[in-house]
């Protein structure tokens, strides 16, 4: 008669208490999913931009390899990165100053035909002090610092990016390009 009583005593508490946990456990599942797929187009967003990015730093390097000094216009960069070829466009290059070497600055280069003599040609010599060291003169090269920008738009991804580059030249040709 004991085993009667208590049978009809329960009335369901342990199959509530396994419905709520199943109920908490499902809502922190569909949570660590839909974290998980945040986090994953956070990660793909940071590679393509990272991809366009390269994509301009390589347009801009391919402009640099060039004489940027007689670079009259923009320009459309065309960079394949992988599977995909990015159109980057390059702003025509901003001379930001413009200083003429000294006779005796350690950047003129080697053998340089920008050392005027008094005549004012290009003679290769240099005028001299009583001791003999070169005098601190003009000479007809100048040092540039030049500011390069690309843009690159990726239009399947949205992704863009800009990018400025500073390059710093010498002017060999005598003239003051800024």
């Amino acid at each position: 008669m004991t085993t009667m009583t208590l049978k009809n005593k329960q009335r369901g508490a342990v199959l509530f208490l396994a419905l709520m946990l199943m109920v908490v456990l499902t809502l922190l599942v569909l949570s660590a999913v839909r974290s998980s797929n945040t986090n994953l187009h956070i990660a793909g967003n940071m590679q393509q931009q990272a991809e366009v990015a390269a994509a301009a730093q390589q347009a801009i390097e391919q402009v640099v390899s060039a004489d940027i000094t007689t670079i009259t216009a923009a320009s459309t960069v065309s960079v394949t990165n992988g599977l995909t070829t990015y159109n980057v466009t390059v702003a025509q290059p901003v001379c930001l100053s413009s200083f003429p070497l000294l006779n005796n600055d350690p950047l003129l280069p080697a053998g340089s035909t920008c050392i005027t003599g008094n005549n004012g040609g290009n003679s290769g010599n240099y005028t001299a002090s009583a001791s003999g060291a070169p005098s601190k003169a003009a000479t007809a090269c100048y040092t540039q610092q030049w500011d390069v920008q690309a843009t690159v738009l990726d239009n399947n991804s949205g992704a863009t990016a800009t990018l400025h580059q500073g390059v710093s030249t010498i002017s060999k040709n005598g003239k003051n390009t800024c």
